[in-house]
């Protein structure tokens, strides 16, 4: 038990702490981190490297009353702890327990759930004006946003109009030169010139006054010292971008020296107009593992052995092999191929296990940030100068990406090769993270061919698909361990679907990896006497008219498997496109994700709630066909 942290009910206990008792809740903070790690994997070097400064800010404001939104929202474990849920938080990021991200669900301090980078601005700007407005104008606002969400498009329009409303809004600069990844692009190098600097805000302020006294003269000398005084002040102000865009810019300062951190936030609180705190902080900042490698701690596996002084000395290593992997290897192989194959992600270099192409091929590896909208229109570049790039993205981030999918790819008929990591259902991560929406936002845009690999081995010939096809493609994929479902393959083609099993009964129709679970499905349907088939349909989009709608009109049920939201999704299209060809579609069963956001769990926990496990689909088969068995659980006769 954490002697100060137990006690530590809400922020307002904090006030009662010395200095030094202060210190020591931050060491019982980092130990309760890598307590926590221990048992299950979470975000740890970012939440490191904020404690310092989430204790300043809940000293300095009020939070019951004032706003505050922390962006991107993975660093937001140290703020739970000291805002009451200290005594759930060994459930962090397990089914029924604390998420691993903002919940408003869990604590009035979380003003938003959030999980995408770069929005945090935007809100506290929006919440500043609302309380202005409701004749609350006394509420303070303030985002924390990370340097390497910071180049996000949003970002800076926030930013611009911020300036212009001239809002009391502070904004905290958590520059730890590190987005997961080491932060890419010019405004990096724009930054680490603000690192380096010596001079603070103090001696800053002694020249700007001077500055200002200097007395203007004619002609030459005018332009001299004018150009004098801005060279200067660029010199001395780190910020200066953001002085530009109408914020006052003070830093930068130290993130971990808690009292020095505690007195510019006194200072900046009181400041008018929009105002940017530039806080230096060190991603894993306590634990020597973490700051020496903060790419591999972000979100490392469990801490099998953990020694002295939270020393790691050992991570649980090991596991069966993913659809990441099988993609990132096809990725490699096709860019070893052929010259013209580029690769693009937004920031997410080690999620998307592409390190070994990075390495290998660095002219044609590009990491945009966390700007995925950037990164689809730089790849429609690309496909019209005649290259064949690949955009490699999660799932739930290419969403950011909409109007760059329409306007710069789909409508002109662009050969880009979509890969979408983490579609479906993303385990711990939680609603913010599920790639649940990609097959209906997709499918909307002519000229898209939307594809899902029902196992290990369409994933190599897919890959190749999309990137000979002539326009745009897309391969969804889940965070999940291969699987193989043995059979003599089909070989792939457009629109086409491989029929594994006909079944006079029925048939499932896999759209995506639950194509193994529906196999092992129709086998135990077949031990209770029921014939039925599966169909691995490969295609969202041209979508398999012939063989499906021969299925729909010979068969008594025909249900669609998919691990996507029901709306708008593969069964979606299915009965489309059966009311197009004007078929009964009464047969049709749907299975996917139902119409709300879905919570965070373990992966196979998720899919047996949602019945997308093995004895959920055989039961949706079974009362389909009212071939319910009764069977008796504890005593009580339920319903199979």
């Amino acid at each position: 038990m954490s002697a100060l942290l137990s006690q530590i009910a809400s922020p307002a206990d904090l006030h009662g702490l010395t200095d030094a008792q202060l210190s020591e809740l931050a060491v019982e903070m980092r130990d309760e981190l890598v307590r926590v790690l221990s048992i299950r994997p979470a975000h740890f070097a970012s939440n490191l490297g904020v404690i310092e400064l989430c204790l300043a800010l809940h000293l300095t404001f009020d939070f019951s009353r004032d706003r505050l939104i922390w962006d991107t929202g993975h660093q937001i474990y140290p703020h739970k702890l000291i805002t009451g849920r200290y005594a759930e938080f060994s459930g962090l990021r397990t089914r029924g327990g604390l998420m691993g991200y903002p919940n408003p669900n869990e604590s009035d301090y979380d003003l938003f759930m959030t999980g995408h980078a770069g929005c945090s601005v935007s809100c506290a700007l929006g919440l500043k004006a609302g309380d202005d407005l409701m004749g609350e104008s006394d509420r303070r606002s303030v985002a924390v946003i990370g340097d390497g969400a910071l180049p996000s498009g949003i970002v800076f329009e926030a930013l611009n109009n911020a300036g212009g409303l001239r809002k009391d809004l502070l904004v905290i600069l958590n520059d730890n030169e590190m987005s997961i990844c080491p932060r890419v692009g010019a405004l990096a190098s724009c930054l680490d010139q603000a690192r380096m600097t010596h001079f603070y805000q103090d001696s800053k302020r002694h020249v700007r006054d001077l500055l200002a006294r200097v007395p203007l003269l004619g002609g030459v000398a005018t332009h001299a010292l004018e150009q004098i005084k801005d060279g200067l002040k660029a010199f001395l102000t780190g910020g200066m971008l953001f002085e530009e865009m109408g914020f006052r810019y003070f830093g930068p300062v130290d993130g971990h020296d808690l009292p020095s951190l505690r007195r510019w936030l006194r200072d900046v609180k009181e400041q008018k107009g929009p105002v940017l705190l530039h806080v230096l902080t060190q991603k894993g900042h306590g634990v020597a593992q973490a700051s020496a490698d903060p790419v591999t701690y972000h979100t490392p596996p469990v801490f099998e052995k953990v020694g002295p002084e939270r020393t790691i000395l050992a991570l649980k290593r090991g596991g069966a092999r993913g659809y990441t992997d099988a993609v990132s290897n096809g990725i490699h192989q096709a860019m070893t191929a052929d010259k013209r194959v580029t690769v693009l992600t937004a920031a997410m270099c080690q999620g998307n296990k592409l390190e070994k192409v990075r390495a290998e091929f660095p002219d044609r590896f590009f990491d945009v940030g966390i700007c995925e909208s950037h990164a689809v229109a730089f790849a429609a570049g690309m496909a019209k100068a005649g290259m064949r790039p690949i955009v490699d993205i999660y799932s739930t981030f290419l969403q950011r990406s909409f109007d760059q999918l329409f306007q710069e790819v789909a409508l002109q008929n662009l050969p880009v090769a979509f890969c979408l990591d983490r579609a479906g259902l993303t385990g711990p991560d939680g609603p913010t993270h599920h790639g649940a929406f990609d097959v209906p936002y997709l499918r909307l845009f002519p000229n898209f061919v939307v594809m899902a690999p029902g196992d290990e081995y369409d994933v190599a010939p897919m890959l190749k698909f999309a990137l000979t096809h002539d326009g745009p493609a897309a391969l969804r994929y889940p965070k999940a361990n291969l699987e193989r479902v043995e059979r003599s393959v089909t070989p792939l083609e457009l629109g086409q679907s491989e029929v594994y099993e006909w079944g006079d009964d029925g048939v499932l129709v896999a759209f995506g990896t639950l194509f193994n679970a529906c196999v092992k499905a129709a086998q135990a349907l077949r031990e209770d006497g029921l014939n039925i088939g599966v169909i691995n349909a490969r295609f969202a989009k041209p979508l398999d008219k012939t063989t499906l709608l021969k299925a729909v009109e010979e068969l008594p049920l025909v249900v669609t498997v998919e691990e996507g939201t029901l709306e708008g999704g593969f069964g979606s299209a299915l009965l489309e496109a059966a009311n197009a060809a004007r078929l009964d579609t009464r047969n049709i069963v749907r299975l996917g994700l139902p119409d709300r956001f879905v919570e965070h769990g373990e992966r196979a926990e998720l899919l047996a709630e949602l019945g997308l496990d093995v004895p959920g689909i055989c039961a949706t088969v079974r009362k389909a066909l009212g071939r319910e068995a009764a069977v008796a659980i504890n005593g009580v006769a339920v319903a199979r």
